[in-house]
């Protein structure tokens, strides 16, 4: 059995069936998110601690 499959089992003996139907049905009717918010999650996903510092170049040791 997958893991989705076991996740899904322990809801719907949680919550019953009637309202996992109705959370999926909320959920199919809801309308796709615009394309920024798809672009600002894929962004935060990936880079979730912002972003990625540039490396800055260790300053020359000094002539005594």
């Amino acid at each position: 059995m997958s893991r989705a499959h076991e996740i899904r089992k322990r809801y719907e003996q949680i919550l019953g069936p009637a309202v996992l139907a109705h959370i999926e049905a909320k959920v199919a009717a809801a309308p796709p998110p615009p394309p920024e918010v798809i672009e600002d999650l894929r962004r935060i996903f990936t880079r979730p601690a912002g972003e990625v510092p540039v490396a800055v170049p260790a300053p020359a040791a000094q002539a005594a």
